[in-house]
């Protein structure tokens, strides 16, 4: 059988880690090819060797039979592969239509041609059931609606093979709902997708086939449809998974943190928080969920100090921190460890020496305050 894409023993080696080793992938036309594997088991940097951002230090890639080399997204496009990231690359004061023509305008005498551009994407939008006004800005649309400006620029550039880089992590249920019909709709139009997740339930709802990695290296390749969940989970984390959670019930104690009335505003001076309360007692976790961009972001940075608040007061151990520096609130016991993954790293080396005295931790993106440590 020729496959679309054929990934073969791939190898990719940063400084003293191995984040792919002797991995292959293969992926079938008119197929959903779930890539599946915990956080950090090498799923973004194979994807990211696929269309071009990384150099593979080993192995092969086959793009309809043809060995080809990918030295970068251009040599992607124009090989018919197209990436929807994790973290979008949107100019937020462009409108849609500015968007998605970056770097491949339609010219007419020396002048674009947004008009031709416009009717263009509103043709595709159509065809494939995106919805989208190309008319509109970017910062002024919702964050299910920029994902969808994504796969805009990947048709938009004749994609035939589409990398959707863990696409529901920062979508409400029901934008989920629409992209799991959006991604049915491209397959029926002939289109290749591999979706990068770690999400079970949607492996079972929308993919084909699924490979599995763990820790850099190649585990196998299942068909969804013979395959259970509990099945594949073991396959990711190499051990027997239970989908039972037996907690014994929370004893918290004193009341560590506590945030009363907070109004904060966002880069966009746009009301964040809205007189915002909460309370974290020593010895429980409190998880914040949320769609990313209802203010999660603003209140981690209120509380350490990265962000003013226009009005209310952020108390730890009873002390009123609201007007203390960020070095201040750290000697007073409070420790973040960014959303960001690199980052995440080196802060957690540089607050090794503070974690012993820290009563209160707080880990952004995830959306988990511990207290009492």
């Amino acid at each position: 059988m020729e496959y679309v894409v054929e990934m073969q023993g791939i190898r990719k080696e940063f400084v003293g880690i191995v984040a792919n080793d002797d991995i292959t992938l293969k992926l079938k036309q008119g197929e959903i090819h779930a890539l599946l594997g915990e956080n950090g088991a090498g799923k973004s940097t194979l994807m990211s060797i696929l269309f071009g951002l990384y150099q593979p230090d080993g192995g092969t890639i086959l793009v309809r039979g043809q060995k080809v080399q990918i030295g970068n997204p251009n040599v992607a496009n124009d090989l018919g592969i197209g990436m929807v990231h994790q973290h979008f690359k949107l100019v937020h004061n462009f409108t849609i239509t500015q968007n998605i023509i970056l770097g491949l305008e339609p010219n007419r005498l020396g002048f674009v041609n947004s008009k031709a551009a416009a009717k263009r994407i509103r043709e595709l939008s159509d065809r494939y059931g995106l919805n989208i006004d190309p008319d509109a800005i970017i910062e002024d649309v919702s964050v299910g609606m920029q994902q969808r400006v994504e796969i805009l620029k990947m048709l938009y550039r004749n994609a035939e093979v589409l990398i959707f880089d863990e696409p529901t992590a920062v979508l409400t249920p029901q934008e989920i709902t629409e992209l799991m019909k959006i991604m049915k709709n491209l397959i029926a139009e002939g289109k290749s997708i591999i979706l990068i997740t770690h999400k079970l339930k949607e492996i079972k709802a929308v993919a084909d086939r699924c490979t599995v990695i763990r820790r850099g290296k190649y585990i196998g390749t299942v068909n969804v449809v013979d395959t259970s969940e509990k099945e594949m989970a073991q396959m990711m984390v190499g051990r027997q998974v239970s989908f039972k959670v037996d907690k014994k019930p929370c004893q918290p104690g004193s009341t560590l943190l506590k945030v009363d009335g907070v109004t904060v505003l966002n880069n966009s001076k746009v009301p964040a928080l809205k007189e915002f309360s909460i309370e974290v007692r020593a010895g429980e976790i409190v998880g914040i969920a949320g769609v990313d961009g209802n203010g999660q972001t603003e209140l981690v940075e209120t509380i350490t100090g990265l962000r003013k608040a226009e009005s209310g007061k952020v108390w730890l151990k009873g002390k009123d921190i609201t007007g203390l520096s960020i070095r201040e609130r750290i000697n007073e016991g409070l420790a973040h460890v960014p959303e960001d993954r690199v980052t995440n790293r080196k802060r957690l080396s540089a607050e090794k020496s503070i974690f012993p005295q820290t009563c209160l931790l707080l880990f952004s993106q995830r959306a988990v305050w511990m207290s009492g440590l």
